[in-house]
């Protein structure tokens, strides 16, 4: 299944794409909707008393300051005080409310995304870089947050200021009114017009900025190497290559962006000169007072001022927009790892088999083509072959990390599919040769994903390691199970991580144990320890060994040799020792 987030889907299904993603979108503000509400009738009591004020101040001008009534002067000026304080709490009140809202839905919408990525198969990150993903949890997320608590309700209380100002110019004087807002016809038409390509501006943005993300992840990750080789000059050509690609698109994208505000200005500029030169002629007609003519420019005022906000309103909807489609790309993937209806385990079925199975990656040959092996419980298997011959794939497809093109995957007589993820992972353990460690102590990473010892104090997990027989690995760590661990790894060796890797599996009791060249970075004495271990574990336990160095797998049951998609029984050592040098290629 193709996950490749930066390759467009077809016009329809991204249609079908969008309408699920919004879906999603509507499910985290539902709970909003009330605060969304009240600030809304805040937002529309602060548009309405605002729309009062210009035309209580015309009138003013003509009953009262025109003909010196000093009482009802005081009196309307009252008014219009009480009025602009009572504007000024409802716009703090729906500013304030709408900050929440934004804020608990960046924290839904981030969570939403991290968990859609937890659903999502190896095959999905194996396909998109970590870097541009954290681009999308932080940088996207953050530009439609910015949106929804700062831009949503100054677009929809511009949006109300302008109608009502509309309504006001046309009541007062049609003609007048129509000429006025002729200008805005033109905006609407530029913005309609223009808007798709700005959009597509940002989105380019958007993706250079993961870009970057991605490439200084990768980066920095691998800077030990980099090192090694003395290759900075390299590291420094990557990174001003896509730093300029992003500086570039954002350029571009801040030109967008800012395109519409002087079209804008202008055309605001423009209303004012026709109210200007036509009120002042109907003004000498006798068609017009002073008052309303004030009035009418500060409509005017009133109407194009938040044209001029919908102009960068529109520019960070653009962007918020541009964020949400590489949001909602991840939001609407599901995971081509689906469970299907359980049945019944056959009697006669082996514990674990491939049965013709084909497998390619995406946009690959087949690494395997109508593999067919049984592995009995209890018993230890070992593949062996040449590098990339499909060894890894193998434990793959036994631990279900992928799903064969061809053919089934038994486990314990039932189609491994029918198994829920919780369910299969109890029963099959996996130790790789470089195994990740969280931050955290040497306790926490044994017990990660393994609540059967959750609240255990560390007296009583040492008692449960060693009476699980891998207690001397503990004496490998200096402060026991309260050694720091860093992300990375640093402060711990790579052997000593394999050790927590070992223990971490062995702790989980799997009924399969999968060893991908586990002891490839041990020295030989704690190899020789981990294969006394391994040989006193459970007597049900099945043990699947991937290995290149053939010391490892001297006391296995049964070796198969693994080569161009195909796996055969080698027989004994000596038979796939001669298989390994003459690098056959097995039919």
């Amino acid at each position: 299944m193709n996950y490749n987030l930066n390759q467009l889907a077809d016009k329809e299904q991204k249609k079908k794409l969008g309408i699920t993603a919004f879906k999603k979108l509507y499910s985290l503000i539902r709970e909003e909707k009330r605060t969304i509400i009240f600030a809304l009738i805040a937002i529309v009591v602060n548009a309405a008393l605002n729309l009062l004020g210009p035309y209580l101040i015309g009138h003013t001008i003509d009953t009262y300051i025109q003909a010196k009534v000093y009482k009802g002067v005081l009196l309307f000026t009252g008014i219009l005080l009480v009025m602009y304080i009572t504007a000024f709490f409802t716009n703090y009140l729906q500013i304030k409310m709408m900050g929440g809202v934004g804020q608990r839905m960046l924290f839904s919408l981030r969570n939403a995304v991290f968990t859609k990525l937890q659903e999502l198969p190896v095959d999905f990150f194996n396909q998109n870089k970590a870097g541009d993903l954290i681009s999308r949890i932080n940088n996207d997320t953050d530009k439609l947050n910015q949106f929804f608590s700062q831009s949503l309700m100054q677009f929809i209380g511009s949006i109300f200021t302008m109608v009502g100002s509309a309504i006001f110019l046309l009541s007062i004087n049609f003609e007048l009114g129509l000429a006025a807002l002729l200008p805005a016809v033109v905006i609407i038409l530029f913005t309609r017009s223009i808007s798709p390509w700005v959009k597509r501006r940002n989105a380019a943005n958007l993706k250079a900025v993961g870009g970057l993300s991605a490439e200084i992840q990768e980066s920095l990750n691998n800077f030990k190497v980099i090192l090694a080789f003395n290759r900075r000059d390299y590291f420094r050509s990557r990174f001003n290559e896509v730093n300029q690609q992003t500086y570039q698109t954002a350029i571009k994208a801040g030109v967008a962006n800012n395109i519409f505000m002087p079209v804008y200005g202008f055309s605001a500029n423009i209303g004012q000169m026709i109210v200007l030169a036509f009120g002042i002629y109907l003004i000498a007609s006798h068609y017009f007072t002073l008052g309303l003519l004030i009035s009418f420019l500060a409509y005017i005022q009133n109407f194009y001022n938040p044209l001029r906000q919908l102009a960068a309103l529109w520019a960070n909807f653009q962007v918020a927009m541009a964020g949400w489609d590489r949001i909602s790309n991840i939001l609407s993937l599901q995971s081509n790892l689906e469970v299907i209806p359980e049945k019944e385990a056959e009697a006669s079925a082996p514990f674990f088999a491939l049965l013709n199975v084909s497998f390619h990656y995406p946009n690959g040959k087949d690494v395997l083509h109508q593999v067919n092996f049984e592995l009995e419980r209890g018993k230890t298997y070992a593949f062996v072959g040449p590098t990339g011959g499909g060894k890894t794939t193998i434990a793959s497809l036994i631990s279900r990390l992928y799903d064969p093109q061809k053919g089934k995957v038994i486990l314990d007589g039932k189609d491994i599919r029918s198994y829920e993820a919780a369910e299969r992972t109890k029963k099959i353990g996996f130790i790789l040769q470089e195994p990740f460690l969280f931050t955290g102590t040497v306790k926490d990473n044994i017990l990660y994903g393994n609540d059967e010892y959750k609240g255990f104090s560390n007296e009583q997990l040492e008692q449960v390691i060693l009476e699980a027989g891998i207690g001397s690995l503990l004496n490998s760590f200096e402060q026991g199970l309260e050694t720091k661990v860093q992300t990375t790894g640093d402060g711990v060796s790579l052997g000593q991580k394999q050790l927590i890797a070992f223990m971490r599996a062995v702790l989980r009791k799997p009924e399969l144990l999968i060893l991908d060249e586990a002891t490839a970075n041990i020295d030989t004495v704690t190899e020789q320890l981990l294969e006394s271990i391994l040989r006193n574990l459970p007597s049900t336990t099945t043990r699947v060994i991937i290995a290149h160095r053939l010391n490892t797998i001297a006391d296995a049951n049964e070796i198969y040799f693994v080569n161009s998609g195909n796996v055969i029984r080698a027989g004994s050592l000596d038979d796939a020792v001669n298989l390994l040098l003459h690098g056959k290629r097995v039919s």
